[in-house]
């Protein structure tokens, strides 16, 4: 687990367990994936906020915004994020991001 991350969700930790070369894999390639290209580790994170909002996956949603305010994101940019889908993804779906988001900033 990365330096200042939260304890792992217990869904999370029950598939490690169960599928340990599976999640090792997954964490590689998403490791691999950060450093392929010059994006920094705040913006890639901030980048798969935007992709964990787009697919309405609430568990991502609030693992990125955990990892965004980690790699140094203010709780400005990770709602601005959120907002700027709005003519992407629709009010709604931004509204239930903004929700989710909002679960991880009241626990810090």
């Amino acid at each position: 687990m990365e330096e200042n991350m939260p304890k792992l969700p217990k869904q999370y930790m029950s598939i490690q367990k169960r599928y340990k070369n599976l999640v090792k894999a997954v964490e590689n390639l998403g490791k691999a994936s950060k450093i392929a290209g010059p994006l920094s580790k705040k913006s890639s994170e901030l980048v798969q906020l935007a992709a964990a909002a787009a697919i309405r996956s609430e568990g991502s949603v609030h693992s990125h915004a955990r990892r965004a305010l980690v790699a140094g994101a203010k709780p400005d940019e990770i709602r601005h994020v959120i907002v700027l889908l709005t003519s992407t993804i629709g009010f709604p779906t931004v509204s239930a991001a903004l929700s989710w988001v909002e679960d991880v900033l009241e626990k810090r």
